[in-house]
């Protein structure tokens, strides 16, 4: 499933290439025909992102929000006028003078009001890639860890408590700061929170820029393999690249845990 900083590239993307423009929007797989309707031949005013939600916003009032979810995708490309016929799925297509979008598979593909836009953002935690200066967003994590009793590992995880973060950053963010994933978010301190906070709004930086989710900060120059990006995630069994010991597996609410049962306690 994409983290939040993919969906962030998207939403950048979207800004560089259809903002300000009338976009057809059609739905070739037929999903999506009744929506598409309501938005196509306007104007895209804005493309934002709240972490791994996206949200497309047309100049009649009117909102597209997606949710990739774990088999959703985009691809963006040039035309010259004739458009290259849609291959598979395409459940909604944006077309303007210059580029072509194609959406495939997402969760969530629904054409919203504003008051409907408020509500799911209302809703959604904070993001590490929308801080305000005044640091509302930082507090509303801190507040949300340190009230609860569910576990580090899982809060990480709740879209309602922090937006954008996935299975990769939430065993990597947790490495970096050396703490259990099964510690409850009450018992941490407050520096502890506001560490967590401020590393994942560097990590998830890193990712808006290369393209790719790099944990080692010795690497953020290069152009790394994808096995030597992270510390832990998916490197079960093999040593830590801190302390030796191998690292460990599990299941924590149906997804793969990975972390350092000796650098992390």
């Amino acid at each position: 499933m994409p983290e939040g900083h993919t969906v962030h590239r998207t939403a950048n993307e979207f800004s560089n290439l259809f903002a300000g423009s009338e976009v057809t929007v059609s739905s070739p797989q037929g999903r999506f025909s009744a929506g598409a309707k309501l938005i196509s031949g306007r104007v895209l005013v804005k493309a934002k992102a709240i972490g791994k939600q996206l949200f497309l916003e047309f100049d009649n009032g009117l909102t597209l929000r997606i949710h990739l979810g774990i088999y959703g995708k985009w691809s963006f490309k040039k035309h010259q006028g004739e458009l290259p016929e849609a291959v598979g799925q395409v459940r909604a297509r944006f077309v303007n003078q210059n580029h072509f979008a194609d959406l495939r598979g997402p969760t969530v593909c629904e054409v919203i009001s504003k008051a409907e836009v408020k509500a799911v953002e209302k809703r959604l935690g904070p993001d590490p890639l929308n801080p305000n200066p005044k640091g509302q967003q930082e507090q509303r994590f801190v507040d949300k860890v340190h009230s609860s009793k569910t576990s580090i590992g899982l809060l990480l995880m709740n879209q309602d408590v922090i937006s954008g973060i996935g299975n990769v950053y939430r065993a990597e963010i947790l490495f970096r700061a050396g703490i259990s994933p099964h510690r409850p978010g009450s018992t941490l301190t407050e520096q502890e929170i506001r560490a967590i906070w401020a590393d994942a709004v560097d990590l998830l930086k890193v990712g808006v820029k290369t393209g790719h989710m790099i944990t080692r900060d010795e690497l953020r120059t290069k152009k790394p393999n994808k096995a030597d990006r992270n510390y832990v995630y998916k490197r079960e069994g093999t040593p830590c690249r801190n302390c030796g010991t191998n690292v460990s597996i599990e299941i924590m609410a149906t997804r793969k845990l990975y972390w350092c049962v000796s650098c992390q306690n």
